[in-house]
């Protein structure tokens, strides 16, 4: 299969996702008060935000709330859901790309957070958007070997810090029409969390069996999206071709052996309407299958596709097939199935 890193699970299920919603609400409308001169300088329509990318809304943590409290918060969540105990846990990735410092690792503060054992390795994974998926795949290939028994792979994402500064740029009186276009990404973002649980299959019938998937990259495309804690200068429309690209290839490549054109439910990366409805209108999904969260949450990152799965958790039911398909900037993509 030319161009794709196949991977195949023998033994890894997932037993429980939860997510945790930042209780903050800030709208679009928010956004566009605040940026109010500039857009009437620049002649930008307002409600783009709304039009363009269909987010309405996004979250912000309350103050005091630090995004790995919410990933701790979300790690004991999955843990209770999954039944599995704290000492029992043999592995912790933390797939944030929020960070407040370079070391130590954000997933220190969580593995204390959520009392592991000493015996529990910890460890970061950044990979921007597609941290999660990487993140499961990694722990799914440790469990299959016999290394570790469970694992929690978590996500916290605080985007307002990096919108606070973005705002305050575009409202200086030398801010351009393409200062506008770069930085309009990261007025997408959204705050969350999310975290899972995975175990050995053998030992939990009835859990989610994680079948495998393909992952492929497309480095070329390294500079599209390039983020910091100040803001994200994105080529948004560069960053759309290149990662549907990305996705399409794989998805060709794949359907000889993984024949995904019929899945229950297509989990996505959740970014914008313009990028979903490219995803779907280039490998003709059904709409009706594509849950969408990005309009009341926004962009989070690498929670949003963990975020998406847990909303939808209720409605599926025992041997359903689910496809997660995400991409991260860079660009890197992953397909993910997991059967109900």
């Amino acid at each position: 299969m030319t161009g794709n890193a196949t991977f195949r699970h023998r033994n890894t299920a997932l037993l429980s996702v939860s997510s945790v919603e930042a209780p903050k609400v800030v709208s679009s409308v928010d956004f566009d008060r605040r940026l109010d001169l500039t857009l009437r300088r620049l002649k930008v329509p307002p409600k783009l935000l709304e039009r363009v990318a269909g987010i309405t809304h996004r979250r912000w943590w309350a103050p005091g709330t630090s995004f790995d409290d919410a990933a701790i918060e979300a790690g004991a969540k999955a843990l209770a859901e999954s039944g599995v105990e704290a000492s029992e846990v043999g592995l912790l990735i933390n797939t944030s790309v929020t960070r407040r410092s370079l070391e130590p690792s954000v997933a220190v503060k969580i593995h204390h957070g959520l009392s592991l054992p000493s015996s529990a390795m910890n460890f970061d994974v950044a990979n921007a958007c597609l941290g999660f998926i990487n993140g499961m795949t990694l722990a799914a290939n440790m469990i299959d070997s016999g290394q570790i028994k469970y694992a929690v792979i978590v996500n916290g994402e605080d985007a307002q810090a990096t919108q606070e500064a973005t705002l305050a740029r575009l409202q200086r009186p030398e801010t351009t029409r393409a200062d506008f276009r770069r930085e309009f990404a990261t007025l997408t973002l959204g705050s969350g969390a999310a975290a899972a649980v995975l175990g050995p299959a053998d030992q939990h019938p009835g859990a989610h069996r994680i079948v495998g998937g393909v992952m492929r990259a497309g480095t070329e495309h390294h500079e599209l999206c390039v983020g910091g804690i100040d803001g994200m200068a994105t080529d948004t429309k560069g960053l759309l071709d290149g990662g549907l690209q990305l996705v399409v290839d794989a998805w060709h490549e794949a359907q000889p052996e993984w024949d995904w054109a019929s899945m229950d439910r297509y989990v996505t990366h959740q970014v914008s309407n313009a990028y979903t409805q490219a995803i779907i209108d280039a490998i003709d999904l059904d709409p009706d299958k594509v849950p969408i969260t990005f309009p009341h949450w926004g962009n989070v990152g690498p929670a949003s596709l963990p975020m998406t799965l847990a909303a939808e958790a209720q409605t599926l039911g025992t041997g359903d097939r689910v496809l997660c398909m995400g991409v991260g900037s860079g660009l890197n993509t992953a397909l993910m199935e997991i059967v109900w």
